[in-house]
């Protein structure tokens, strides 16, 4: 979602030049997966370049449960298989409904309980990620824990830390051994109250930050967290940079030089 713009050869060839460890790709931008390649081609395209897929995203909205969602699941699971990715991403809903406790915590039981048998036949990893806005229907990383934890799904469902939902959602723990993946993406706009942030609003990272990008990834590495750290920047100003690389470069030596100061 950092550069929708780009096809997916050109996706790859930006992450290599960055130096990067892998990519995320993603099915709800303006353009098929992968660029519509087959999903092993596409997979092996990516390795031989020496990147790895972190993760297929995704499927949306997880938590409200039909024969629809279940085939969206299964299928999504297959994909994110054949193209060699590690995990396949889980979005709940966020428009404002089912969000009472109750209503929350049953649509999400039996989400997690229907999902879990088909990671298990594929021998797949979701990652379920809280989105901290007021209208989501799972905001807290606590409660996803302890569905997790009463399924005995551990290993099988892990978080996504993402730096601007942790902030919505009021913060909270971090839960470093069940944290998948790490979001990052920057408000820097200083007008804005929390409540008015908006996925429009997140950019690439710099010292403007309001989110505390680097004190949350500087927090779940000192926790023992060894995972990826991808950006997820949603702006239409990120999105039109006429030199992503360089942008981008910059803010990846910021976050870099931020974190190593303090250690």
């Amino acid at each position: 979602m950092t550069a929708p713009s780009l096809g997916y050869v050109e996706f790859l060839e930006l992450a290599k030049s960055l130096g990067c460890y892998g990519v995320e790709v993603r099915n709800d931008i303006a353009r098929p997966l992968f660029d519509g390649m087959a999903p092993n081609a596409a997979g092996a395209l990516a390795r031989d370049m020496g990147l790895e897929i972190v993760g297929v995203s995704q499927v949306y909205p997880f938590n409200t449960w039909t024969a629809e969602r279940a085939d969206e699941v299964l299928a999504l699971i297959k994909t994110s298989k054949a193209a060699g990715a590690h995990t396949m991403s889980l979005i709940p809903r966020n428009d404002g409904t089912q969000t009472g406790e109750g209503e929350r915590r049953v649509n999400l039981r039996t989400a997690l309980s229907a999902i879990k048998p088909m990671l298990e036949g594929e021998g797949m990893v979701a990652l379920v990620e809280p989105l901290g806005f007021l209208r989501s229907s799972l905001r807290s990383k606590t409660e996803l824990v302890e569905e997790i934890e009463v399924l005995g799904a551990k290993g099988l469902f892990k978080l996504v830390h993402d730096t601007f939902h942790h902030t919505l959602a009021g913060g909270g723990p971090i839960y470093p051994e069940h944290t998948g993946i790490i979001h990052i993406s920057a408000v820097v706009d200083p007008s804005l109250a929390v409540s008015e942030m908006e996925d429009e609003h997140r950019v690439l990272v710099d010292e403007n930050d309001r989110l505390g990008n680097v004190e949350q990834i500087a927090a779940l590495l000192a926790a023992g967290y060894d995972g990826p750290v991808s950006y997820e920047c949603f702006s239409p100003e990120t999105h039109a940079l006429a030199d992503p690389f360089t942008a981008i470069k910059r803010s990846f030596e910021f976050i870099s030089s931020q974190i190593k100061t303090p250690a």
